[in-house]
């Protein structure tokens, strides 16, 4: 700062301000340095990063609302809001790394924000299942891949706050991972394709439907693929 800065030098000029102080007045308590005063910056809890979390928040009982409006307008809603949601969910990661606007309520509140609308998904598509023209109707198809993708959110979610109060190798040991990686690519583009295949003229072609769905069961693999690594890491960090 340029207050700062002038006062070093002033500070440095010795020969010019100390002729003109008497020595008692120099070593007296009050002529002293005073210790400069240390600002504490504190970062603001809503940052533009957590604004774009809470709007993926508050957009899922509309994610939801539109889901069950049939037709073209439906579909297109509904569709429209997920793919919304996911860009925003790489957006505000993006902004809290570049321009360091990170908060621990945003950390806490982005994996929240995330589950909720994939859960949300999951359980939209399964109360609607798809059709596959080779198997015909299968409520199983959408429930297996479902319950592989819940379970294994809720069980990393329980295991990072367990490793959290832990030493710092188990925090270590459940970070994001490229395995973990793969699995929310391949889940959102599933989950995007299978959404947009409620609308009848798209649903029709079976070979979208189908690459969603096997798309779907590959993102569940992966899933539970992450979570045994996930605990293969914690239990060499255990017996170390």
């Amino acid at each position: 700062m340029v207050l700062l800065d002038d006062r070093k030098e002033e500070e440095n000029k010795g020969s010019d301000n100390d002729t003109n102080v008497s020595p008692s007045v120099q070593n007296s308590p009050t002529s002293m340095k005073r210790p400069r005063r240390q600002h504490h910056h504190h970062q603001s809890v809503i940052t533009l990063p957590t604004i774009l979390t809470l709007g993926r928040l508050g957009a899922v009982p509309f994610f939801v609302t539109s889901f069950y409006v049939d037709g073209w307008w439906g579909t297109t809603a509904t569709t429209s809001i997920f793919v919304a949601a996911a860009i925003t969910d790489w957006l505000d990661g993006y902004l809290a790394r570049k321009m360091r606007l990170g908060s621990q309520f945003g950390a806490f509140l982005d994996p929240v924000a995330d589950k909720l609308m994939v859960a949300a998904t999951l359980v939209l598509l399964c109360g609607r299942p798809v059709e596959l023209s080779t198997i015909g109707h299968a409520p199983w198809l959408m429930t297996v891949p479902a319950i592989a993708i819940i379970g294994r959110e809720i069980t990393m979610s329980a295991v990072r706050e367990w490793a959290a109060s832990q030493n710092g190798n188990l925090v270590e040991a459940v970070a994001v991972n490229n395995l973990g990686k793969w699995k929310t690519a391949s889940q959102m583009t599933a989950l995007t394709i299978l959404i947009a295949a409620r609308d009848s003229s798209i649903a029709r072609s079976s070979a979208m439907v189908g690459s969603g769905v096997v798309l779907l069961y590959i993102s569940a693999g992966l899933a539970v693929w992450s979570l045994i690594v996930y605990m293969e890491k914690i239990r060499k960090a255990l017996i170390k």
